[in-house]
């Protein structure tokens, strides 16, 4: 159900930021859906299941993980699909494994990545290439520059929050940690909010319904269900069975954005879907080879 959750529902909620951002602003806007839905969480561990206090470290910890992954990874995404499509938008989170095979490598002393790892890298990479490249090169329709960069960062960031998960001071109760880490990356982002000027120019007259329920769902669905389902993953199976959802997210949200919001599907973002799926299939289907068990993440 975990696997379900993270394949079907986040390949939607790209569509559903569109949508959210069309009269929403988006910082803001993600960090109302976050401290919601961190709230909800945090709540049902505390008082529904009987969940100790965390500690400071634990919500040091938590505030690290929800500014790498949420302010920075969806924050930026929510940014970008004012300029971008939510197809292309989740084919740029599609490299997001690529990130993390590099990040586990480099800076968490993982696995060295083979030669067929690197291929899949190399495949992953000329996917991104061919969305932004050159408007002559297979068709019209190349995502904007400053957008892809910004996803990119965000998939860059995103990896090095679900690697530090593993062994982090989080709690060991997966609703209290996720619900930590919503109401942290929640709180942040509503200050970047407030930082750049959004509530100052935000007309709650303007807000069209279409918006508000999009919100909703992010909210319900894409933090609640599937964000926690990600986080329980992270911590029970191996991260190449977790970012098996990167080559299923961008096809739905390609195929939604296509068919809900009338995104063009041209040739450019046909080609750049083949690729940039094939890249990372190469990469989850390698064979891991055996690694020394995580440590247990302290209990709260």
């Amino acid at each position: 159900m975990a696997f379900a959750a993270i394949y079907s529902i986040w390949g939607s909620t790209y569509l559903a930021i569109r949508f959210a951002v069309e009269t929403l602003p988006p910082f803001s806007m993600t960090g109302v859906r976050f401290t919601i839905a961190g709230g909800l969480l945090y709540a049902w561990a505390r008082l529904l299941r009987g969940v100790s206090r965390p500690s400071g470290s634990h919500w040091a910890a938590a505030a690290l993980v929800g500014v790498l992954m949420l302010l920075f990874g969806v924050g930026g995404v929510s940014w970008a699909e004012q300029r971008i499509s939510s197809g292309a938008a989740a084919l740029l989170v599609g490299v997001g494994p690529l990130f993390m095979v590099l990040v586990d490598w480099l800076w968490y002393a993982g696995e060295r990545p083979d030669a067929k790892v690197l291929a899949g890298i190399v495949l992953g990479f000329c996917g991104v290439g061919l969305l932004v490249g050159p408007e002559d090169l297979a068709g019209a329709g190349r995502v904007d520059p400053l957008g892809a960069i910004v996803i990119l960062f965000g998939s860059i960031t995103w990896a090095f929050g679900s690697l530090y998960t593993r062994g982090s001071r989080l709690p060991s109760s997966p609703a209290l940690a996720t619900g930590m880490e919503m109401l942290a990356g929640g709180a942040v982002l509503l200050i970047v909010g407030a930082l750049v000027g959004e509530w100052r120019v935000l007309s709650f007259s303007g807000v069209a319904s279409r918006s508000l329920l999009a919100l909703v769902y992010l909210i319900i669905f894409g933090s609640v269900i599937a964000l926690s389902a990600y986080l329980w993953l992270l911590k029970f199976v191996s991260p190449s069975k977790v970012i098996t959802h990167a080559y299923v997210n961008p096809v739905v949200a390609v195929v939604l954005g296509w068919a809900l919001a009338g995104e063009p599907l041209n040739q450019r973002t046909l080609a750049a879907t083949a690729v940039i799926v094939l890249g990372v299939l190469v990469i989850v289907s390698r064979r891991e080879a055996p690694r020394a068990p995580v440590p247990e993440m302290e209990h709260g």
